[in-house]
């Protein structure tokens, strides 16, 4: 199975855990490719900062993510302490309306 990783950039090594337990399961994981949040590699927030070019990078990675949420068969959502930001939520919604699975690194209470 092909799964996509979502959440907010700020859980790096939470992602880490997760691509790591689901590829020990035999999965195809795709993660981010950038960790502005937490200024990893040092350096990223500077690169990735959306306060010079009017979030175009921003806007670019999401549509980036949203392709990569294209090729999978689910998405796991990053979620620690129940966390889910603007942004992830835009890409729980996406997934639905693809008809793509969404599974949770925590329960979500509603």
């Amino acid at each position: 199975m092909v799964i996509t990783l979502c959440g907010s950039s700020r859980f790096k090594e939470a992602f880490d855990l997760a691509n790591m337990h689901l590829s020990l399961l035999g999965h195809v994981v795709i993660s981010l490719g950038c960790w502005g949040h937490t200024d990893s590699p040092q350096g990223a927030m500077f690169l990735t900062g959306d306060s010079n070019d009017n979030g175009e990078i921003k806007k670019n990675l999401d549509t980036l993510h949203y392709k990569k949420i294209d090729l999978s068969n689910e998405i796991f959502v990053i979620n620690p302490g129940g966390y889910i930001g603007n942004s992830t939520k835009k890409e729980i919604a996406y997934a639905k309306e693809k008809g793509i699975n969404v599974k949770y690194m925590f329960e979500v209470k509603s």
